[in-house]
């Protein structure tokens, strides 16, 4: 069912194979969206290593794939921490794909993790420049253009589970995604005039590589075997497993779709019934 054709999506973070990024930018194009991909194309400082961010390669190999569904794809390098960038973002899907109709702030960090008494400034602005100031940028350059258009549009930040409650080792993460509740909230307010809906996506715990290395973290700082944190981990979840990124692609083509057009400033949980709340 192709109830997206004719629009254009723009996903942050969206280079890296079997991420939520690559996920969402699936599902909409099986929607019939033409797609916009970005992600930081290598890595630039110490808080964006190799192995944690999505490499031009990778993200061109992905536009491939995505293209032999039959929807236009391109690519656009971007650093979501500086908003010059998120900018030039925005003007290549004007260029390239004619607008913006569907914006995903889907780019983060969440492997800085340590002890409350460890964390350094330079881990708390690594974090939370990402995570919370780079949604922001997104969320403004896209309404910049979707305002001009005239003919609304969806904007949905990836937040967390972690928007909801909190989680030790997780200060930065917590708050960052705690604080995309409020941003959408405000949003919200200003851009419904204009036909505007603003979202967060709250998923629980997902596989993904960045999920793999919080499953290893997080046992080891437990003391317990990886089997048995995960078998832990899906002992909470009503459903029994935690999610995977398909659960968060199709949230989030759901809040894209025509028949989620009156919901907007929520923060939609994807939790198998984890998170309540």
């Amino acid at each position: 069912m192709a109830r997206l054709t004719g629009k254009t999506a723009v996903i942050t973070g969206s280079g890296r194979r079997n991420g939520l990024g690559e996920a969402i930018a699936r599902r909409l194009a099986q929607d019939g969206a033409a797609i916009v991909l970005s992600d930081l194309g290598a890595a630039v400082d110490a808080a964006t290593p190799v192995e944690m961010i999505g490499a031009s390669a990778e993200m061109a190999a992905i536009a491939e794939d995505l293209r032999a569904i039959g929807v236009p794809v391109s690519c656009c390098v971007c650093d979501v921490r500086d908003p010059h960038q998120v900018a030039a973002l925005a003007d290549h899907a004007v260029a390239e794909q004619g607008g913006i109709d569907i914006w995903i702030n889907n780019a983060g960090i969440g492997y800085i993790m340590k002890p409350l008494l460890a964390v350094t400034a330079q881990d708390w602005r690594a974090v939370i420049d990402v995570n919370l100031s780079g949604a922001f940028f997104g969320l403004q350059a896209a309404a910049k253009v979707m305002v001009a258009q005239g003919r609304g549009g969806r904007i949905v930040n990836i937040a967390s589970q972690a928007a909801k409650s909190g989680f030790p080792h997780a200060q930065a993460y917590c708050s960052s995604k705690h604080g995309l509740v409020g941003l959408v909230r405000s949003a919200a307010i200003e851009l419904g005039p204009h036909q505007i809906t603003v979202n967060n996506v709250c998923p629980n715990h997902v596989t993904t590589g960045l999920g793999a290395w919080q499953n290893d973290y997080f046992a080891k700082v437990t003391g317990k075997s990886l089997a048995h944190y995960l078998a832990d981990m899906a002992s909470r979840i009503p459903l029994g497993r935690p999610g995977v990124a398909e659960d968060t692609a199709n949230a989030v083509a759901f809040l894209c779709s025509p028949e989620a057009g009156y919901i907007t400033a929520e923060s939609l949980n994807v939790s198998g019934g984890e998170e309540p709340h």
